[in-house]
């Protein structure tokens, strides 16, 4: 018990920078509060004592403002930062190293009692602020839900959802969404330009009319010298060459000029 206790301040003291000491995350944290309140809730539902697990979930969600039913299961090192107003459904699961923000609901679509209605999240997933994740699916290890994203489809591996209703976008090189490492791959509050397929278009957008507007002035360059380079009186002589020429920066002129 208390080595599970010390496990779950560590991983708080490792994943947010603005705890201090264990002192601190452990009589000022919500989420912590939170997860141990449910392990004792959980264990009086999975041992029969349905209505102390679930007067206890009422107790820490008056105390804390997360919301876990006490039939919902809790791996290790499980991060709810800030958390107030998360919601976890009866028969939604929580993989080891996960990380939730404030706002995020793991609910259900199915009104039938006996079925799994609540998604299963795998290890280290990150589910940012307002993320709605909806249905009896898997988000696999090391997934990550964009803020405000509405997933209701299984979300591979290392993917990234995004969006209302969420995009799935596959990742690149099979990183996890660990927010442990020194230099996190993931932004919890939004999603990075990699992430984006909008940011993405724009950038692409972006860099079309910077090409366009290169070739323009190379264009530009061309008929200025070609102006120069023409005189008055080749245009004049009765050859078949210098009637070509002219012909040619005519026509060059009318279509510069249109």
């Amino acid at each position: 018990m208390f080595a599970r206790l010390r496990s779950d301040i560590q991983c708080i003291l490792d994943r947010d920078p603005a705890a201090r000491s264990t002192w601190e995350v452990l009589t000022c944290y919500p989420g912590l509060h939170a997860v141990v309140l449910h392990r004792l809730a959980h264990w009086c539902w999975t041992h029969g004592l349905q209505w102390p697990g679930r007067f206890i979930s009422h107790i820490a969600r008056f105390f804390t403002g997360i919301e876990i039913h006490p039939g919902a299961k809790i791996g290790q090192r499980v991060f709810f930062d800030h958390a107030m107003g998360v919601v976890v459904g009866e028969t939604a699961e929580i993989g080891d190293g996960c990380t939730i923000y404030q706002g995020v609901t793991l609910g259900g679509t199915s009104l039938y009692k006996g079925v799994k209605r609540h998604p299963t999240l795998g290890k280290d997933v990150v589910v940012s602020a307002g993320a709605k994740v909806l249905g009896g699916f898997l988000v696999g290890d090391g997934a990550k839900i964009g803020s405000n994203a509405v997933v209701i489809k299984p979300v591979p591996a290392g993917a990234t959802a995004v969006g209302i209703p969420a995009r799935i976008i596959p990742s690149k090189s099979g990183e996890s969404a660990d927010v442990t490492t020194a230099e996190p791959k993931f932004t919890a509050y939004g999603i990075t330009q990699e992430d984006d397929p909008v940011s993405q278009a724009l950038r692409g957008l972006i860099d079309s009319a910077s090409g366009q507007e290169h070739q323009i002035a190379l264009l530009w360059k061309a008929v200025e010298a070609l102006s120069v380079n023409r005189t008055e009186p080749e245009c004049c002589v009765p050859t078949d060459a210098a009637r070509t020429e002219c012909f040619e920066a005519e026509k060059l002129n009318q279509l510069v000029g249109k």
